[in-house]
This record gives structure tokens, C-alpha cells and sequence, in this order.
């Protein structure tokens, strides 16, 4: 039995199958002649290399000794009769053994290829369950990446709100600086005439802006109460804006004062407290108009207005700010217009006071400031136009002066208002269709920065965080952040709300 199973437990001997069998006498030492079982060549090849000749060593039983019928056998011919059946039958055996041996083979050669290709899937199911270890490692990673910059945010925020809490006076009001938080302008004074209406999307809402009997701007929800039409489309009449569906007329306050063909209602429309000062029309989203003065955006004396520009913009305000409070990224993004041939500074600060959201950069000749809730100032030190000099904007002989307003529309889109000055070359003003000139380098400034604007936002829709790493030239967009953080929690006290209350 062992014999039998000993071969039987080698997978990996091959042979080519065969049932056809010969054998092979050889004359043994002592004069007998020798049996081989043998499988073609092939066979006796694979008994040779497998050690296996032994097992199918036998001897011959040779030819049997005729019996005649009827014949009785003395003890010697039983004896011969069953010495060779027994020789036979183990020669027999043998060659069953062998047989079976081939058989098994074959279907350990069919079976091979298959135990490889199996064996190979496994391999590949281990090195994917490693690979996704390690990719299960390095998603940690990134998440205790992500956590430590929270966190040190959330230690700058605090570390700011603490600084803010010891220098603002105990007894202060917040009131103004709520309401400075909220006052913006929306338009220029030169695109609102007598008999025009400006059509502005604000907070998601829709507003149209006109001006009155007494000349004074107005703003109202630009939807007719009547059938909910639009009434910018309509028209200004006697300082009254007219739906072009019915003609029911609005004053600026939204009271319906007028119903062609039917029956005079108490009708009225939502309206916004409106201003204006300084060429700006203002805009109040509150019952009550506002206690504190609107602050002052005009260039520093000695500049002249070139320029005043209106984009609407598909981009979350709050982007447009971090990108107009960003100084550093000039010689990267601007190549092509005013910072063309800059050379990249070795280190870029911005210098601000310990409390304040204005501030000036370094090695840049630039002033700037964020005016809440929506606005950035800036003066630049030039020689000539795209071109910088000195270490600070005082010791530059020419300059120009920036204001940037950016209106949130809708949560993806921005009302920019644009103003442009130069204390130098008034002459420039009074060249016909100069403004169109000034109108086009804005606009390709502005798309250097947008292509890349837009990237952000599509990302950050998607789940990134803008601001992953911030560095020292983040300092002005990092406190805007602060600032607007707190606005939306709601906090009683802004950060930096000295600033504001002694800038007001």
C-alpha cells in the first residue's frame, strides 16, 4: 500500500499518457530473465529520472506449461501452475500501477496552468490589499495634516480675538460697527441718470435702483407686485419707475402710486434705504437707516478720478477679496500687464499694525487697506505706467490709487466696482474714449487673475480648502477671513473692530 501511494503523492512528476505498454527482457545475474514495464520511451525516461525502476523490476513469468483436459497434476505441476499465476498476477499489478500513475499525471499537467493562474490572482489580491494599506496610511496622513492647520488656525483666530478684546474699550458700542459692517456701495453716481434705471442682484435678491421727483436715488425689489414682472424693463417716469406689463408706477420708497385701468389698491414693494455721497450710491439692508456716517472712499488729495468701471463677475466675492488682498502672486499671474518683467522677490512681506487691517508690503512700494464689508484700497508708487520704484510709497513721486468693491450678487457671483486715480497727467482724462483704453487694461488685468479665480471655486465647491498653508504674505487675506468668520457666526464683538470704529 505504501508503494502504491508514494508515487501517487508527487504532483509535479509529468509524463505524456499512454495505455499502450511493452516490455523489455533483460537476463538477470543469476541467470533469470528480468521484466520492464515501460511507457513508450517517454515512459522508461520517467521511471528512470523518478527512481522508480525498482518498483517495476520483475520477473518473467514465462509460458505456462500446457495442461491437458482431464489430465490430473502431480504436486510439482500444482506448485509451477500457481508460482506463475502469482508471478502474473503481480507483474500485472504492476503494470495497473503504472497505468494509473500516467493517468494521474495528465490531469495534475491539465491542473498546473490553473494552479499557477490561481496562485498569480492571490498574489494580486495581496500586493492590492497592501497597496490599499498604504493608501488607508496616507489618507491618515493627509487627515492629520488637514487637522494641524485647523487647528493652528483656530489658535490664530483665538490669539486675535483675545488682542482684540484687551484694546477695545469696555464700554464701546457695537452699534456702528454693525452697521459699517453692512454699508456698501452699489453703483457710481455717473451711470444713474435722471430717466435710467441700474438693475443689481444683491444677496441673492434682485433690486433696481432709480432716481426720484427730487432727484434723489431710490432702490426697490425689481419685481412688479402686480405679476411679478421685472421692472427694469420698464421705464422711468416722473421719477417713478413704471412696469412695462400693466404700468403700475413705484416711487423709491416701493409704494404703488399708480394703477392704470382699475381700481387704486394700497400696494407696496420692498425698498432699501439708499444714499449717496462722494459720486457712490449706497445701499442700507435694514428697516431703519442707518446711525453711523458712511465712510469716505475718495483718492488722497492731489488725485484725479480716470477711471470708474462696473463687471459682474461669476465668482464668490470672498475669493475676489483674498485674491485683490494678495500682492505676492504679481510676477506669477500679471506677466502680461503691469507687473511684466518684475523680478521675484526673495522674501515678500505685508507690515500691518498688530491690530489693524491696513497695512503696507515689502519689498513693494503698495498701500493697503480692506474697508468692511466689501472693499480694498490701495496706492501704488510708480516712475511711469507698469513701473515700480522705491522701497515705500513716500518716497515715490507718482502714484495710483485703487478702489475695488466687491458687491456679493449671489453666492457665486460678484458686482466689482472699479474707481481709478492718478496724482499725475490730468491732462490724460480729457483724451476722447481714454476710458475705453483704461476699460480694456482693467479687464485683462482682471482676467490674469479670474482664470485662475475660477479654478479655486470650482475646487472649493467640490470640497478643497483655499487656504491650506498660509505664510507670511497671507497676513492681510488671513485677518479678512477672521473678520468675515466672525460676521457670519454672528459674534457681538469683530475682530479688529478698534480699526474700524476710529476709521468710521
Amino acid at each position: 500500500m505504501n508503494t502504491v501511494a508514494s508515487p501517487y503523492l508527487v504532483p509535479h512528476l509529468l509524463i505524456k499518457p499512454s495505455l499502450r505498454f511493452c516490455s523489455r527482457k533483460v537476463l538477470g545475474r543469476d541467470g533469470g530473465i528480468k521484466l520492464y514495464a515501460v511507457l513508450r520511451e517517454d515512459g522508461a525516461e520517467f521511471a528512470r529520472n523518478n527512481n522508480l525502476e525498482a518498483l517495476f523490476h520483475v520477473d518473467d513469468p514465462g509460458p505456462r506449461v500446457p495442461i491437458k483436459k482431464g489430465k490430473l497434476l502431480d504436486v510439482n505441476q500444482a506448485l509451477e501452475v500457481v508460482r506463475f499465476d502469482i508471478q502474473y498476477c503481480d507483474w500485472r499489478a504492476r503494470q495497473d500501477l503504472l497505468t494509473i500513475m500516467v493517468l494521474h499525471n495528465k490531469v495534475v499537467e491539465v491542473l498546473n496552468p490553473l494552479a499557477r493562474e490561481f496562485k498569480s490572482i492571490e498574489t494580486l489580491r495581496k500586493e492590492l490589499a497592501d497597496l490599499q494599506q498604504e493608501l488607508a496610511k496616507a489618507h491618515n496622513q493627509v487627515h492629520l495634516s488637514e487637522t494641524r492647520v485647523s487647528s493652528a488656525l483656530d489658535k490664530l483666530a483665538h490669539m486675535e480675538t483675545l488682542v482684540n478684546d484687551r484694546l477695545l474699550p469696555d464700554g464701546g458700542s457695537s452699534t456702528s460697527t454693525a452697521e459699517s459692517t453692512s454699508l456698501a456701495p452699489i453703483a457710481f453716481s455717473s451711470d444713474l441718470k435722471e430717466d435710467t434705471m441700474v438693475p443689481i442682484d444683491c444677496f441673492e435678491e434682485q433690486w433696481v435702483i432709480f432716481r426720484g421727483k427730487d432727484g434723489r436715488p431710490g432702490c426697490v425689489q425689481n419685481t412688479c407686485a402686480h405679476r411679478a414682472c421685472p421692472l427694469h424693463l420698464g421705464s422711468v417716469n416722473e421719477g417713478r419707475i413704471q412696469c412695462p406689463y400693466h404700468g403700475w408706477e413705484y416711487s423709491t420708497d416701493g409704494k404703488c402710486e399708480k394703477m392704470p385701468s382699475t381700481k387704486m389698491l394700497d400696494v407696496r414693494i420692498q425698498s432699501l434705504p439708499c444714499f449717496e455721497q462722494e459720486g457712490m450710491v449706497w445701499i442700507w439692508p435694514g428697516d431703519e437707516p442707518p446711525k453711523s456716517t458712511i465712510p469716505s472712499l475718495l483718492p488722497p488729495t492731489g488725485f484725479t478720478v480716470h477711471a470708474e468701471i462696473v463687471m459682474e463677475l461669476p465668482v464668490e466675492h470672498g475669493l475676489l477679496l483674498d485674491n485683490l488682498l494678495d500682492l505676492a502672486h504679481a510676477p506669477f499671474t500679471h506677466t502680461s500687464t503691469f507687473a511684466k518683467g518684475w523680478s521675484v522677490p526673495s522674501l515678500v512681506k505685508f507690515l500691518t499694525p498688530a491690530s489693524g487691517l491696513q497695512g503696507y508690503w515689502d519689498p513693494y512700494p503698495i498701500d493697503m487697506e480692506f474697508r468692511p464689508p466689501c472693499m480694498v484700497l490701495s496706492t501704488i508708487g510708480i516712475s511711469k505706467p507698469g513701473k515700480l520704484e522705491g522701497k515705500s510709497t513716500q518716497q515715490c513721486s507718482t502714484h495710483l490709487h485703487q478702489l475695488h468693491v466687491c458687491l456679493p450678487s449671489s453666492r457665486n457671483k460678484t458686482r466689482l466696482l472699479y474707481r481709478m486715480s492718478l496724482d499725475f497727467a490730468p491732462w490724460l482724462k480729457h483724451i476722447p474714449l481714454m476710458h475705453l483704453l483704461w476699460s480694456h487694461f482693467a479687464e485683462k488685468v482682471l482676467n490674469e487673475d479670474l482664470r485662475l479665480v475660477l479654478g479655486q471655486q470650482e475646487r472649493m465647491i467640490n470640497g478643497a480648502n483655499v487656504w491650506n498653508w498660509p505664510v507670511s504674505y497671507d497676513k492681510l487675506g488671513i485677518r479678512y477671513r477672521l473678520w468675515r468668520d466672525a460676521v457670519e457666526r454672528g459674534s457681538d464683538r469683530l475682530p479688529f473692530s478698534n480699526h474700524l470704529e476710529s476709521g468710521s
